[in-house]
C-alpha cells in the first residue's frame, strides 16, 4: 500500500451508467488502481459520494447523443470545488463504432459537455472509451429504434470496450497519484 503522511492514498471512481457498460469500466479502473497499491472504489453518482473525502477522483459517464448523462453532469457541477481542488480524471463511454478514419481521440467524438468540465475542474485528462450494447438491457424505444436498418449500423450489438486501453489509462492514473505523494 502507498502511504501518504501515514494515510493510504484513496481514489474514488464515480460513474453514471444506464445499462452497465460504464459501470464495468469504472469497476475495472478501480480494480487496476487497487492492484497498483491504492485504495480505490467504484461508486455510482446515484450514491452521491463526497469527492472531498478522497485524494483523487475519476469521473465517468455513458454518452448519449453526444452528451454525458444528466446525473454525471449534475454531480460534476454540484462537486465542482472539490473536483477542482484535487487530481481528477474524466472518461466517457459511448461510441460502439466509428466512421472510417475516425478514432476515439478525434475531437468530434468528445462529448459536448467536456469543454465546460475542463474549464470548471481542470482534469488531468479526459479519455473516450468504446462502450457495449446488450440489446436485452435496452428499453422499448431503443429496441424499436434498432429495428430500423440505419440504426443497426449505429447501434451494433456486442462489447467494444478496449480493456487494454482502459488498464493502461488506469496505470497512468496510479502512477500520477503515487508520484504526487512521494
Amino acid at each position: 500500500m502507498h502511504r501518504h503522511g501515514g494515510l493510504f492514498m484513496n481514489v474514488v471512481v464515480v460513474y453514471a451508467s444506464r445499462y452497465g457498460s460504464t459501470k464495468g469500466i469504472a469497476e475495472s479502473i478501480a480494480a487496476r488502481l487497487r492492484e497498483r497499491g491504492l485504495e480505490a472504489e467504484a461508486r455510482s453518482v446515484d450514491s452521491n459520494p463526497d469527492p472531498g473525502a478522497y485524494d483523487a477522483v475519476v469521473l465517468g459517464s455513458a454518452v448519449y447523443l453526444g452528451r454525458w448523462m444528466k446525473e454525471a453532469a449534475e454531480f460534476a457541477e454540484r462537486n465542482r470545488a472539490a473536483l477542482a481542488s484535487r487530481p481528477a480524471w474524466l472518461f466517457s463511454s459511448g461510441p460502439l463504432t466509428l466512421k472510417d478514419g475516425v478514432t476515439v481521440d478525434d475531437p468530434d467524438v468528445v462529448p459536448t459537455d467536456i469543454a465546460s468540465l475542463r474549464d470548471a475542474i481542470h482534469p488531468r485528462d479526459h479519455r473516450v472509451f468504446f462502450g457495449a450494447l446488450d440489446p436485452g438491457k435496452l428499453g422499448f424505444a431503443q429496441r424499436a429504434m434498432r429495428m430500423l436498418p440505419a440504426a443497426r449500423a449505429v447501434l451494433p450489438e456486442g462489447d467494444f470496450r478496449d480493456w487494454d486501453a482502459i488498464g493502461a489509462w488506469a496505470d497512468g492514473i496510479a502512477a500520477a497519484v503515487k508520484d504526487r505523494t512521494s
